[in-house]
C-alpha cells in the first residue's frame, strides 16, 4: 500500500535543524494550510490545518538555509501516525479545546516564493517551483 500527501501553505515558524545519531541532518518546521468554503447552512467557514514537517538529508540543509517564517512552500510526503493509536497526535490546547497534530515526513519541499522574493537572498533555481505565477498559486 502507498499514500502521499501534498500540502501548500506558509511556514508558521523558522526551521530548526538537528542531526540524527547517524549524522544525517533533519530539519523540522510547521506549515499552515488554509481553505475557505461555504457550509451547508450558507455560512462561510475558514479552516486552517497545521502540519509538522520533517525533511532529511541535503534537502534538510537547504530548507534550513533558505526557509523562514511566512515563506510559502509545497510539501510532498507521507503522514506519520501516532505509534500508539495510528491516528494524528491528539492534544489539549491551553484554552481547553481539543487539537490534532499531523506529522509529515517530506520527500520533496518546493519553495513557492518567486526568485528574489526573500529577505535572505536569492532562492536557488533547483529549489524554486518553476512554471508558477502568482495567479496560478497552486501547481495542480
Amino acid at each position: 500500500m502507498y499514500h502521499k500527501i501534498i500540502i501548500v501553505g506558509y511556514l508558521g515558524r523558522d526551521p530548526e535543524m538537528r542531526y540524527a545519531p547517524n549524522g544525517q541532518p533533519v530539519t523540522s518546521f510547521s506549515v499552515a494550510s488554509s481553505r475557505r468554503y461555504t457550509a451547508g447552512d450558507g455560512q462561510v467557514v475558514d479552516e486552517t490545518i497545521w502540519f509538522r514537517i520533517n525533511v532529511w538529508g541535503k534537502q534538510a540543509e537547504l530548507c534550513n538555509q533558505f526557509l523562514s517564517k511566512g515563506r510559502r512552500v509545497l510539501v510532498e510526503g507521507t503522514l506519520i501516525p501516532d505509534t500508539a493509536t495510528g491516528s494524528p497526535r491528539i492534544f489539549q490546547r491551553r484554552d481547553g479545546t481539543a487539537g490534532a497534530s499531523f506529522e509529515v515526513r517530506a520527500t520533496t519541499v518546493r519553495f513557492l516564493d518567486r526568485k528574489g522574493e526573500t529577505a535572505e537572498g536569492v532562492i536557488p533555481d533547483i529549489e524554486t517551483a518553476e512554471g508558477l505565477s502568482d495567479e496560478e498559486g497552486i501547481p495542480f
